[in-house]
């Protein structure tokens, strides 16, 4: 707000003050400066409503894919892209969807820098986040150790 008050006080933008304008709005609002570009989940995998242990889960989105066991967490690295993760247990198996929705920090740097601001927290996924806790619903067979069975 200050360099908006300097802009209009001073008079006519110079070559110099436009950058200066333009850099303290976006130091304000850009995701990609402000924000993380990582974001810490946690993973569940459930069968026929029974907690899964041990199922071996992989999460991927364009910026990469972790392994995990569930229930567990881990640090993944956020994206504008869908977030998919499968988990699998003996014959059991199951993959779910997770959209990545903007944390409102993406919506200053429209502002501040139009379609080029959001394309810039599109790419580094700064201005994202996935739900922070997901479970994922693995189909029957269920494992065996559910049904209080050993492995």
């Amino acid at each position: 707000m200050t360099s908006l008050v300097w802009w209009t006080t001073i008079g006519k933008p110079t070559m110099r003050s436009i950058p200066t304008l333009i850099l303290t709005l976006c130091l304000g609002a850009c995701a990609s400066i402000t924000g993380s570009q990582t974001q810490p989940v946690s993973v569940t995998a459930v069968c026929q409503g029974e907690l899964v242990r041990d199922a071996q889960c992989t999460l991927s989105n364009d910026k990469g894919s972790w392994a995990l066991r569930a229930p567990g967490s881990l640090t993944l690295s956020k994206s504008y892209a869908d977030l998919v993760i499968s988990c699998r247990k003996e014959a059991s198996s199951g993959t779910a969807y997770f959209q990545s929705k903007n944390n409102g920090g993406v919506w200053g740097n429209i502002l501040a820098g139009g379609i080029i601001g959001f394309a810039v927290d599109a790419n580094s996924g700064a201005g994202f986040d996935y739900p922070a806790t997901m479970t994922i619903v693995m189909h029957p067979p269920c494992p065996r150790d559910l049904k209080g069975e050993q492995p």
